[in-house]
């Protein structure tokens, strides 16, 4: 019998730890395997996608291109063709109503009829200070009025010479006519001396000139100075002329005729701090002007401060003493009248007209000399004070029935100070070598005028013709004391001179933001915030007005309308500045763009004006030159732009886009935001997804409306001076 027995079995052996962890490995490299073909395959895919999309953005907008640019150029050809149009008639208008007006001005067109209105002043005999006001008050509007003719009419290299010889001329006639008046009040000092102060004080103010009179007829030795309260003028008289026979005289005109020969003066030294020699020309007679025949060559002789303000005595031989009655004063007038013919015809040009000064030519820094006033950095303010110190003239003495009085052919006679050791030898026995060696400076004070606003305390320049050039300049200026609380400020020169309040001309950039409002059809509020103080401008039609001036007031701007120019200079010459000039990068830090780029930013801006609103960005200096970064939102509503609502475009000369990013972003990105597209225009980059309202808004839009926002645009210049 067979006997089977099992066979044992084998025991199955157990995994060890390795090999678990080997499986697990090999598992999961499998797996990341498959995961990596994935998205690779789902990457290639969409990098296709996005390529496909970037393509086809860029061939639409080649192909809208053309239309796009044509669209813009159109728009802004057909505004500038009714703008030119409608200023040409305007001009036009302005002559034909001035023909009309028939008030005594001459036609500043006609060459002949400005020849005859000099010539007729001339041979004038008035002398009393309220007619001759009255005249130089005409006078300065002919002089406004020749100007402003020459700015809109484009004339030869001649005319422009004759209407800059006319202007000087009147200028100068202006000058000798103020000179004679004050010489008639200061004759008849005596008749007019107060009885509290012994002396002869008065003022004479129009709404041009204001001339404060101060006649030293007691002779005290204790006499300090003395404050025309009513005008906020004030002087102090060294210890060496109380004793004198001497007036004061602080004559303040509103307007400024100094400057533009600094300004001439300055452009000789392009290139060169080496000091400009050419002669100056003489002044012409009304004669020469109208035939055409003004002498170019100049006189020799060195001009001195002194000489500036004492236009006569320069060419007197001597001094002529006539004993005679009041009643033959009209023999003294005609002979005044003589010596003004000839002081027109002779005078050197010291005091030249008011002229416009291209802005064309490089501005040069006098490394040399840093007194020196540069006026493309600093802006004169509040007019020119003259101070003035002249010898009394003699004084009448009643005889009986009769008035005796010593007449004088020399005109109005600077006394000299500080007085030279051949003045003191000469003429001036009353004052001692001892007390002229130790002269000690005069004191002045004024008050600043209203319509002028200071955004940081003023510096004074004075009038200085002493070389060979005639500049403004700070030094032998001490003691500067200023007021804010009374807007009154006291300072000493060395001598009498003719001085101005400067600031700085960029004191207010750069800007630290600024944003442009749509208020309503044809209707928009510009507001820069600048370095110092905050300004808002509003824009209607073809007008814009100034609406407030952050910490200042200046009532004679502020709520008025006005063309865009005239706000402009408006508010430059009272202070408050926003707008550049051609060189004002080399005072203020900019972030400077391509100047193509610039203007059609400006252009296409200010036609979407009326329903869009911009605002600056912090990113336009991270964008290079040939682009600029815009904060932009349609805006249809009353009130402020809610934050929300900006977007960022980057505009260039080629492509528009709108921006991912936002302006609280922490990086600058070029990325285009998704869903938007590419456009050849920012016009059509902003009216990409606008509402209909703001689209028929922006189809209403007056083109002067449009016009005037540009303007604006283009004289602040926000895009790089921010």
């Amino acid at each position: 019998m067979l006997v089977y027995s099992k066979a044992p079995k084998k025991k199955k052996g157990k995994v060890s730890k390795e090999e678990k962890e080997k499986l697990k490995r090999e598992e999961e490299e499998r797996r990341q395997k498959e995961e990596g073909t994935i998205l690779f395959i789902a990457s290639a895919r969409l990098g296709v996608n996005v390529t496909v999309r970037s393509v086809c953005r860029c061939e639409q907008d080649s192909e809208r291109r053309g239309d796009e640019l044509n669209e813009v150029r159109l728009l802004l050809e057909e505004r500038q063709s009714v703008v030119t149009k409608w200023e040409a008639d305007l001009r036009a208008k302005a002559k034909w109503d001035h023909y009309m007006h028939c008030d005594g001005r001459p036609d500043p067109s006609v060459q002949q009829e400005i020849n005859s209105y000099i010539s007729l002043w001339i041979e004038d005999p008035k002398v009393k200070i309220g007619p001759v006001l009255e005249d130089c008050t005409l006078a300065l509007q002919v002089r406004i009025l020749t100007k402003e003719l020459s700015r809109l009419i484009e004339e030869s290299e001649e005319e422009v010479q004759k209407n800059q010889e006319t202007l000087y001329c009147m200028q100068r006639l202006i000058q000798v006519k103020q000179d004679l008046a004050t010489e008639e009040i200061l004759k008849h000092s005596s008749s007019n001396m107060d009885i509290e102060t012994g002396n002869m004080q008065t003022v004479f103010q129009d709404a041009n000139t204001t001339l404060c009179l101060w006649a030293n007829l007691n002779k005290n030795p204790r006499f300090k100075g003395y404050y025309f309260q009513e005008v906020g003028f004030g002087f102090e008289l060294p210890k060496q002329l109380a004793t004198c026979d001497v007036a004061v005289r602080i004559l303040h005109t509103r307007y400024d005729h100094l400057s533009p020969l600094s300004l001439r003066a300055q452009a000789t030294r392009q290139g060169s701090t080496v000091a400009f020699t050419e002669p100056h020309p003489p002044v012409p007679t009304p004669q020469e002007l109208e035939d055409g025949e003004v002498e170019k060559e100049g006189h020799a002789g060195e001009t001195t401060e002194n000489a500036e303000e004492d236009t006569h005595s320069a060419r007197l031989e001597a001094v002529k003493s006539v004993v005679s009655m009041e009643s033959d004063e009209e023999k003294n007038i005609e002979q005044k009248q003589e010596l003004l013919k000839e002081d027109t015809r002779m005078d050197s040009v010291e005091e030249e007209t008011a002229q416009d000064i291209t802005e064309s030519k490089e501005p040069v820094i006098d490394t040399v000399d840093a007194d020196v006033v540069e006026l493309d950095q600093f802006t004169p303010l509040g007019g020119v004070f003259h101070f003035h110190l002249f010898q009394l003239p003699p004084q009448s003495k009643v005889i009986g029935s009769w008035e005796l009085r010593e007449l004088l052919d020399s005109g109005l006679k600077v006394f000299p100070y500080p007085v030279t050791q051949s003045q003191l030898h000469s003429s001036f026995e009353k004052i001692d070598e001892e007390t002229a060696s130790t002269s000690q400076p005069v004191g002045v004070t004024v008050t600043i005028p209203n319509y002028v606003t200071f955004l940081e305390d003023p510096q004074v320049a004075r009038w200085d013709t002493a070389g060979t050039l005639q500049v403004w300049r700070k030094d032998l200026i001490s003691d500067i004391i200023y007021d804010k609380s009374s807007e009154r400020i006291s300072f000493q020169m060395d001598s009498f001179y003719s001085f101005t309040l400067i600031q700085e001309t960029y004191i207010n950039m750069p800007f630290q933001s600024w944003e442009l409002q749509p208020l309503g059809l044809n209707e928009a509020l510009l507001t820069v915030i600048g370095a110092v103080t905050e300004v808002s401008i509003r824009v209607k039609d073809h007008q814009c007005m100034l609406v407030s001036i952050q910490g200042s007031e200046l009532p004679h701007v502020t709520g008025k309308w006005m063309h865009p120019s005239a706000l402009q200079k408006a508010m430059s010459s009272s202070g408050v500045n926003i707008f550049v000039k051609q060189h004002s990068e080399k005072y203020v830090s900019i972030s400077a763009k391509d100047p193509s780029v610039e203007q059609m930013a400006y252009e296409q801006m200010a036609l979407t004006s009326s329903a869009v609103a911009f605002s600056w960005s912090r990113w336009n200096s991270n964008c290079g030159e040939d682009h600029v970064v815009v904060q932009a939102c349609e805006h249809l509503d009353e009130g402020p732009v809610p934050e929300q609502a900006w977007s960022l475009f980057l505009v260039g000369a080629q492509r528009s886009k709108r921006l991912q990013m936002k302006e609280q972003s922490e990086h600058f990105s070029t990325n285009l935001l998704k869903g938007s597209e590419f456009h050849s225009t920012f016009l059509h980059m902003l009216r990409d997804g606008m509402s209909e309202g703001a689209c028929v808004r922006l189809e209403d839009s007056s083109h002067f409306f449009v016009d005037c926002v540009l303007s604006l645009l283009q004289a602040t210049r926000v895009l790089t001076h921010s």
